[in-house]
């Protein structure tokens, strides 16, 4: 009988479990020179000047939208995500603001955001959705104009390229970029996250708020009695990354162009296998663009082919083949509608893309029969 194909899994090899078994055996468990030397690793990946390795992309998020310190105000991002985005903003006292997205790509749209903000508007969030970079020029320019901050939210763009070159995180368009390593992810160190930045105000306060606030930094304390002495100086939270995780993210990362480009290779066998179906949508061709993808998101007319997508779902996990939806709207969820209200009818692209969209399996260690598998799997639906 054949494997159930997932829609995202990790691939762990056998370096990764060396790695992880050298830091288990090293004096640090927790949060120490593994952590150190992953994040100089992943800034130089990126480009960017500072990282800061966290224990998710939640609690990146989190304590970016905290170092900018944006006081009262709002937020806006897109709906299309995971609610970790928009709630980063709550957590800090700021309003969540969505903005429609794009049609064909599903990230946050320029001109949505255009019409969103406001005076009130203290930062913007735009997300890579699937891997594909949002149009940060066009961000970055409208930031500058209304003097608001830049946040990326690229949990799912770790080893992606802007349209203009430069991988993302390298601090062009933004204060600050966070990146997720949770498994289904394109590397993984379990769970885990990571926050680049160019700043280096911005890097000294995510490395307090990432650590209770505590500083042991001789700089920064005056008259201390000796070395053991330590200030919390602002408050901060426990969102430390361990050695042990970091050992796994530095023996990930050192492949993961070769992770992405099996990604690319999966994805042209489904161009190939499925393009000529009227009823399906696959994610834009980048063209020359280099796209990390994360997710294979197509777009189904379930009208047309006659099934609910629920019983889609279930016809292709009859078949062994996974899927997921991406996303449920974030203002659709119970916590908004009460603070917000129904909103549904303000954002029809992403009502649009919500009403149609179907990830399917998307990870290297698939194989080439995987993928025929799901090809032949969605070819039978219609």
């Amino acid at each position: 009988m054949n494997a159930f194909i997932p829609y995202g899994r990790q691939l762990i090899e056998d370096d990764d479990e060396a790695a992880v078994v050298a830091a288990l055996r090293s004096d640090f468990l927790t949060q120490g020179p593994a952590t150190r030397t992953f994040e100089d690793e992943l800034a130089a990946y990126v480009g960017a000047r500072y990282c800061v390795a966290v224990s998710s992309a939640t609690a990146g998020l989190h304590i970016a939208m905290a170092a900018l310190d944006l006081g009262p105000g709002e937020g806006i991002t897109s709906p299309n995500t995971f609610v970790a985005t928009s709630n980063a903003m709550a957590y800090v006292g700021l309003e969540p603001v969505f903005a429609d997205v794009d049609p064909d790509t599903g990230n946050l749209s320029l001109t949505a955001v255009r019409e969103a903000i406001s005076d009130r508007t203290r930062v913007i969030a735009p997300v890579h959705f699937g891997g594909l970079p949002a149009d940060m020029e066009g961000f970055a320019t409208l930031a500058g104009e209304r003097g608001v901050s830049v946040v990326e939210d690229a949990a799912h763009a770790i080893g992606s390229e802007y349209v203009s070159g430069g991988r993302v995180g390298n601090g062009r368009f933004s204060s600050m970029t966070v990146f997720s390593f949770h498994p289904v992810k394109s590397m993984t160190t379990g769970e885990g996250g990571a926050i680049t930045t160019n700043d280096p105000a911005l890097y000294e306060a995510l490395m307090m708020l990432r650590s209770h606030g505590i500083t042991r930094d001789p700089a920064r304390l005056a008259d201390a009695p000796g070395a053991w002495w330590y200030e919390q100086q602002m408050l901060g939270f426990n969102y430390r990354m361990t050695d042990i995780q970091a050992a796994l993210g530095g023996s990930q990362l050192r492949k993961l162009d070769r992770f992405r480009d099996r990604r690319l290779a999966i994805i042209a066998r489904y161009r190939a296998g499925l393009s000529d179906l009227a009823w399906l949508n696959l994610p834009p061709d980048t063209g020359t663009q280099t796209v990390c993808w994360h997710l294979f998101v197509a777009r189904f007319d379930f009208e047309a082919i006659g099934r609910t997508r629920a019983e889609v779902m279930a016809a292709l996990a009859g078949e062994g083949v996974g899927s997921q939806v991406h996303y449920i709207p974030v203002y659709r969820q119970p916590w908004y509608v009460a603070r917000q209200g129904d909103r549904s009818g303000r954002f029809p692209d992403n009502e649009a893309w919500y009403a149609r969209c179907l990830s399917l399996p998307l990870y290297p260690a698939m194989t080439d029969e995987d993928a025929d598998r799901v090809i032949a799997a969605v070819r039978g639906l219609g």
